[in-house]
């Protein structure tokens, strides 16, 4: 497991600087969201040097021309984040075409759809087969839209309790179920996105002991809260929901035992507006890429859930080794994990303000970011 950098004082520590493999800086398309200058300056207050960003965006990066626009964007945030864009594996990610994979391969760091499932079997088989061809990852983010049926929290009690409709976690694990069937067969790299509950954990252990070459990421929302946390208020609105405590309690179960690799924020920043709707209205999608290491420090380590050595890990080490991303010498971040205040999401650098950890009390507190040998984030 990693081990801090070094301990300069009882309280403060340099890490590695972290890495997510899962934001959506909404750029180009959406800047009214985001951007990559906002997305990359609220990653390395967060201690982020590495960000992954997803392609739902106009134009979807499907092809070399449409990546390109992308890739213009990415350059003008330059100096302050390292940003890996992801190829769409569908034209305009509708499922229904391939995208231009192999024109892209060599520009992205792999292959997704995220936001949306390819509901095809024969599709993703034919998708996974081009991706082990290309030595390309396919990240997938897992959803049967059959099994939705108009829901936008978990199907549990409080949806019950409250007049919410559901979203059933077989609309997740099932479409993994298929995945991992899937990529034993064509050997491809198979990474599932934030996985939300037990059963997903079960079949990604299963599937690895099987040898089937599969990972998975979770996120800290899904770590530290469940149904039970849930307020009539857009900024607990995500997809996949906040499941059960039974499906919260197996996911610390696979970050312990190793069967979920990495902790990604799927930071997904919208309008005040679009998160003003309450659960029923409002836009899937929370931010978190500067709240990450301090709630999951906060709620796992000093609770002596997770050896500070394991989160790091997840956080640094094991991105980068499945996404094949160099750890820099000169990338680091400093923390005071002493430091104590409240999340207050007007303080954020990102454009989005929507978190479920709102008015948190939290420890660790990010100092200074280095990337590439530049400060890029200093308190």
């Amino acid at each position: 497991m990693m081990e801090p950098l070094n301990q300069k004082r009882t309280n403060t520590v340099v890490f590695p600087g972290f890495c997510d493999v899962h934001v959506h800086f909404r750029e180009p398309g959406f800047s009214y969201k985001e951007t990559m200058i906002t997305g990359a300056r609220a990653a390395a207050r967060g201690g982020y040097t590495d960000v992954c960003a997803m392609p739902n965006l106009n134009p979807v990066p499907d092809s070399p021309a449409h990546l390109a626009e992308e890739e213009r964007l990415i350059a003008g945030a330059a100096g302050i984040c390292r940003i890996h864009p992801y190829g769409s594996l569908t034209v305009e990610e509708k499922g229904e075409a391939p995208a231009d994979l192999a024109g892209l391969a060599g520009r992205v760091v792999a292959f997704s759809d995220d936001g949306r499932g390819v509901q095809s079997e024969s599709m993703m088989r034919s998708l996974m087969e081009t991706a082990k061809r290309l030595g390309k990852i396919v990240t997938a983010h897992c959803e049967d839209n059959s099994l939705v049926r108009g829901g936008y929290i978990h199907d549990g009690a409080y949806a019950r309790a409250h007049g919410h409709r559901g979203i059933c976690s077989e609309s997740e694990w099932r479409p993994i179920a298929r995945d991992v069937r899937l990529a034993k067969e064509t050997g491809c790299a198979y990474h599932v996105c934030h996985i939300s509950c037990r059963e997903s954990v079960d079949i990604i252990r299963r599937a690895r002991a099987e040898g089937v070459d599969v990972t998975c990421e979770t996120a800290p929302h899904y770590l530290l809260l469940n149904e039970n946390d849930l307020r009539e208020e857009g900024r607990f609105r995500m997809n996949p929901p906040i499941r059960g405590q039974a499906d919260q309690e197996a996911l610390l179960e696979g970050l312990l035992d190793g069967t979920i690799d990495m902790i990604a924020t799927d930071h997904a920043p919208h309008s005040a507006e679009e998160k003003s709707r309450g659960l029923a209205g409002s836009a899937f999608g929370i931010v978190g890429l500067e709240t990450a290491f301090p709630v999951l420090y906060t709620g796992l380590v000093r609770t002596g859930k997770v050896p500070l050595p394991l989160l790091i890990s997840k956080m640094t080490e094991a991105p980068r080794r499945r996404f094949g991303l160099a750890q820099g010498a000169e990338d680091t971040c400093e923390w005071d994990l002493e430091a104590c205040y409240e999340i207050d999401p007007a303080d954020f650098l990102s454009m989005g303000k929507a978190t479920p950890f709102a008015g948190w009390t939290v420890y660790g507190k990010c100092l200074r970011t280095v990337c590439g040998g530049k400060e890029t984030w200093r308190a």
